[in-house]
């Protein structure tokens, strides 16, 4: 059984196992003769005719990566314009071109190491940004002579075939054992493809550059919103606890005060479809947890930023746990491990891993979500290039979230005590100062007739374009480098080419 059906049988297992206190009603005859929108949609709908409102962590997690009807297991053409959305590498190669010269920035600025360099992405999609940064490498041979081998973190199957097919070309895939490999095509190294970023390698003496491009924002979120105390919510005291050797009294009785708490919002299934089988009604909503559930205990709780709000009735919020691992698992393979990182944090770590001796390598991070503030229903669904109600047609809809882009600066921050944050800046200022003007004015000159040119241009405003929440102002891009006291910024967030 491979990692991703391990993961979404996990999953299930959970939400089968889980107590929740909003109730399903109870479905008649018309649930098993409705025709559901996809087979994921029957699926799902029998599973909480069962357990009741799932998490939307759980729902985004299975209509994205279920094993055999999920959004990015099952489909290759999702991307591009005869898909869903359009990417930025898949807009113009320079947007790749410009990621290679950062990184080739930042190993300079960094020494110029002669081995051990290890180029990493997460969720790489059709493998469009990296193939256009290995293009780039090729012109830098000190520096593709210390790349020692290309991890990409990839769920899907159908997507691995993609990747290798443009990175690889006709060179073999074999199965390891964590993955699979095969050969670059345009430098003699290894390309190894992992379902789950804990299965890379953390050595000492690496240097790790890793790339996330629209990867965090369809990692599951949990959303959750404030309510005022009420009498329904005052506890009992407490004059005993459960431990695992059986039930303990309390020296003293705890009392727990009646005070604001997290609701989470679950998605569950619509009676008014499911039931009374109403045209045009969706088959499944959100709904609000009548009670606290474990995880709405406990994720509000990691941060400042989200406990001031908790007092505050109506307030609501989405945090992405998941988020918040990727971010710190970052930070420690360039800076080691955080000595006094909290437990929270502590419990996802290798124990092998230690603090590095010399902090290396560096992540860039580009989504589209927040520069400072905490994301709030931004739950989407796109479709066709198009919006749709992100709980439509699951398996067939992209669904995705606002990145928290200060939850991930905290997150690695965290996680490594050798390791600094920059940005999150818009991605036209970023692009704006690592040359894409001089790189398209070159492109331009040299294209063969005005369709081309004109092809360029636009692609070239699109990138950086800021007015009406377009592409240049709504994606960030954030960096994690070694911890320097804030002496040396990189460059294309304030800072210069250091030799």
């Amino acid at each position: 059984m491979n990692t991703a059906r391990r993961a979404a049988s996990h999953t299930l297992r959970r939400s089968r196992n889980s107590v929740f206190f909003t109730s399903s009603r109870r479905c008649n005859s018309t649930f098993e003769t409705r025709q559901w929108s996809t087979p994921l949609a029957k699926s799902l709908a029998h599973a909480m005719k069962v357990t009741g409102p799932i998490p939307i962590a759980a729902f985004m997690r299975q209509v994205l990566t279920s094993p055999e009807d999920g959004y990015y297991t099952s489909r290759p053409d999702v991307f591009g314009k005869h898909g869903d959305f359009v990417t930025s590498p898949e807009i113009s190669q320079v947007f790749g071109e410009l990621v290679g010269i950062w990184t080739i920035a930042e190993w300079m600025s960094q020494g110029r190491k002669k081995s051990g360099v290890q180029l990493m992405e997460v969720g790489p999609g059709k493998g469009t940004l990296m193939d256009d940064m290995l293009r780039t490498f090729r012109n830098f041979k000190s520096f593709t002579s210390s790349v020692e081998a290309i991890y990409l973190v990839e769920a899907s199957a159908t997507l691995r075939g993609v990747q290798k097919k443009l990175l690889c070309g006709e060179a073999a895939m074999e199965e390891t054992d964590i993955g699979h490999r095969s050969t670059c095509k345009y430098f003699d190294v290894p390309v190894i493809w992992v379902e789950d970023i804990r299965l890379l390698p953390h050595e000492e003496g690496k240097t790790p550059f890793i790339f996330a491009h629209e990867f965090f924002d369809a990692l599951p979120i949990h959303a959750f919103e404030s309510v005022p105390p009420s009498p329904e919510n005052e506890l009992p005291e407490q004059k005993e606890i459960m431990t695992p050797t059986g039930p303990q009294k309390l020296h003293q009785p705890l009392k727990v005060k009646n005070t604001s708490q997290w609701r989470e919002l679950l998605v569950t299934l619509n009676p008014k479809a499911v039931e009374e089988n109403i045209e045009g009604e969706p088959e499944f909503r959100l709904t609000k947890a009548k009670a606290s559930t474990p995880t709405s205990l406990v994720i509000p709780e990691i941060s400042e930023r989200y406990r001031v709000l908790k007092s505050k009735p109506g307030s609501t919020i989405e945090v992405s746990p998941e988020s918040r691992i990727y971010a710190a698992d970052f930070a420690r393979r360039i800076g080691g491990d955080a000595a006094s990182a909290p437990s929270a944090t502590r419990q996802t770590v290798d124990p092998s891993v230690t603090q590095k001796k010399t902090p290396s390598g560096a992540a860039l991070i580009m989504d589209y979500g927040t520069m400072s503030t905490i994301p709030i229903n931004s739950l989407r669904g796109i479709q066709h290039h198009k919006i749709v109600p992100a709980l439509s047609f699951p398996g067939q809809v992209d669904v995705s979230a606002d990145v928290d882009f200060t939850a991930l600066a905290e997150a690695a921050i965290e996680g490594s005590d050798g390791v600094e944050v920059h940005g999150p800046i818009e991605q036209g200022d970023f692009l704006n100062a690592m040359g894409i003007t001089e790189r398209m004015e070159q492109l331009i000159r040299k294209a063969g007739n005005d369709e081309h040119k004109k092809i360029l241009e636009t692609g070239w405003k699109r990138l950086v374009e800021k007015s009406g929440g377009s592409m240049g102002q709504i994606y960030k891009v954030m960096a994690i480098v070694p911890e320097n006291d804030g002496k040396r910024r990189p460059i294309g967030f304030g800072g210069g080419l250091q030799m």
